[in-house]
């Protein structure tokens, strides 16, 4: 039976190559757990941040379209907060599978703040919110309407210019001439009382109704008495700039400015300024929270809702005012009519050269009570025409000496003309960036504050990117040390 028993044997040779071959598997193995050690901490990296970014400001997005995580704090960032938050996050996820996984340091190697660059990132994630909203056509659309109305504007303002200056200079000249003539009868003993020249306020003629002095004493009324109609007031709020992002100096990232790029497009500011209209309140359409008049404090930078309204009354009067007054000089019927009450009120003072005179003054007297009225009809709501025809005017030679009774009696809608926030649209256009960036974030600032009760709340410290690492300890030997990035888009 002993001779059935079969003897195994093995050479050194296999030995080696078994050995060999056990510690290649070996290696691949821990390669292996390597990797996977590896991939289980970049899991647990994104899983961080993606967490941590979703924890943006509801606020934020709710009302303005914009993504940012708020940091906190009162003057700095409380960027300890955030990352023993995104340690939190990380860590159950390195715990995952038989890994043994130790999480030794980490932190943010760079942040982005929705206010770095001036303002440039709070502006690019407004156009973009706007292009999606709008779409490729929508923004053609918008662009063709506004270079049109811009384009109309400008060159009714210029018109307007040229022309007043023409009159003023014919005016000047008349005038002497009437000082001259006006100088010889008073020593040949043929002027008696014919009232103060310059003025216009007397005439022996006292059938015919001299509407300049009363222009004149409108004219040094409060402008906001005349343009805004007693039954909607105006708002009181006030604010601090001080307090307000244009206000203070700005914490920046860690991420250097010079890696923003600025947009400064045409197209881009177009749909900017579309997107403070739509997300701002304006005195047509108030906002609910903060000051009321938002749109308006872009474009006067005071602290009160009143003085911004003032500012924004008084450049629309001077735009209808440089558009009222070239047509008034194009149009033939209302020359004559002005011509022939200059002519009956200079016969009055018995200066009939004084005519030329008075009929400047009676053509920017017109022009000024037509564009009270305009005015007046945007702040009630209406619609005024950029541009004007005989059928759009409002008010008659005659009744000119009493505006102030036909502030509501004889101003119309013109329903196919521009409204309140489409003049607002082209002021807009004529602000510079910068003001309009700025003065932005002050009013999202502004109404976050009041309306979610955050009164340290801080555009300068809402992140919208983000680079963190982390050095994490494997299987108590290894030590990896990874780093990742997240950013709003």
């Amino acid at each position: 039976m002993a001779g059935n028993v079969k003897k195994g044997s093995i050479t050194i040779f296999l030995a080696l190559i078994l050995s060999l071959v056990l510690s290649l598997v070996c290696a691949s193995i821990e390669s292996v757990r390597m990797a996977a050690a590896r991939t289980q901490i970049l899991n647990s990296m994104d899983i961080g941040l993606y967490s941590l970014f979703g924890q943006y400001d509801r606020t934020l997005l709710e009302d303005y379209e914009l993504f940012a995580l708020y940091a906190g704090g009162k003057e700095e960032l409380d960027m300890a907060s955030v990352y023993d938050d995104f340690q939190t996050y990380m860590k159950p996820v390195l715990k995952q599978n038989s890994q043994k996984l130790e999480l030794l340091q980490g932190g943010f190697n760079g942040y982005q703040l929705l206010s770095d660059g001036k303002g440039e990132i709070f502006y690019q994630q407004a156009v973009q919110y706007m292009r999606e909203t709008l779409g490729s056509q929508g923004v053609q659309t918008l662009l063709g309407k506004l270079k049109d109305q811009e384009k109309k504007t400008e060159d009714a303002e210029k018109k307007g210019i040229l022309k007043e200056g023409s009159v003023i200079t014919d005016a000047a000249q008349k005038s002497e001439e009437a000082k001259k003539e006006q100088e010889q009868q008073k020593n040949q003993g043929d002027f008696s009382d014919a009232g103060n020249g310059d003025d216009f306020t007397g005439g022996v003629d006292e059938s015919v109704e001299n509407p300049i002095p009363i222009i004149r004493r409108v004219r040094k009324m409060g402008l906001l008495d005349l343009v805004v109609p007693s039954e909607r007031g105006i708002s009181d709020a006030v604010t601090d700039r001080k307090s307000l992002t244009s206000g203070r100096k700005l914490q920046t990232g860690l991420m250097l400015d010079t890696d923003i790029r600025s947009d400064n497009s045409y197209t881009s500011g177009i749909l900017f300024g579309q997107y403070l209209l739509k997300k701002l309140g304006n005195y047509r359409r108030p906002a609910a929270a903060g000051v009321n008049y938002q749109v308006e404090y872009i474009l006067g930078g005071k602290n009160s809702d009143r003085e911004n309204l003032k500012s924004v009354a008084g450049k629309l009067l001077v735009i209808r005012q440089g558009v009222n007054m070239a047509y008034l000089l194009s149009d033939g019927g209302k020359r004559i009519q002005v011509e022939t009450l200059a002519l009956a009120i200079a016969s009055g003072f018995l200066i009939p050269p004084a005519a030329a005179v008075i009929e400047a003054a009676l053509i920017f007297c017109w022009a000024f009570a037509e564009s009270i009225l305009d005015v007046r009809e945007l702040f009630a709501g209406g619609h005024v025409p950029l541009i004007k025809n005989s059928s759009d005017w409002q008010l008659s030679l005659s009744n000119l000496p009493n505006i102030l009774d036909k502030l509501d009696s004889s101003r119309k809608d013109a329903g196919n003309g521009m409204s309140y926030e489409d003049y607002l649209q082209v002021l807009l256009m004529a602000k510079g960036k910068q003001d309009k960036v700025l003065r932005g974030m002050d009013m999202i600032e502004c109404s976050v504050r009041e309306k979610g009760k955050r009164p340290g709340f801080q555009m300068d410290h809402c992140i919208t990117a983000m680079e963190a690492s982390a050095d994490v300890k494997a299987n108590r030997r290894k030590i990896f040390t990874v780093t990742r990035q997240y950013a709003y888009e």
